[in-house]
């Protein structure tokens, strides 16, 4: 059985060049919370971001949903806030989220 929330940390590049070792960090990260439960992402430092990190940020934010999970960000450095305001989707992640650890 999983825990009822789990941080997850990703610094440095949200990009192209990580794509399979975050998508398998994430996916990993996700499977280890309860049904129910809530993944908090911490991407306050990372330092790039391209389509590929937006594309693995969306395609967890659904996973999460379809699992009966949660997923929402409890930091996010300058790079990830100008992304998500650029693309419209501040609103689809709100607002940070202090994590309940």
């Amino acid at each position: 059985m999983g825990t009822t929330s789990s941080l997850l940390r990703i610094d440095g590049e949200f990009t192209i060049y990580r794509a399979a070792e975050l998508a398998a960090a994430m996916k990993t990260a996700l499977a280890a919370v309860a049904d129910g439960g809530t993944l908090d992402l911490d991407l306050s430092e990372v330092v790039e971001m391209d389509s590929a990190g937006v594309q693995l940020l969306l395609a967890a934010s659904r996973s999460a949903v379809t699992s009966g999970r949660a997923l929402r960000l409890t930091a996010r450095s300058a790079v990830v806030d100008e992304i998500l305001t650029i693309l419209q989707l501040t609103s689809l992640f709100g607002d940070v989220v202090a994590p309940a650890h």
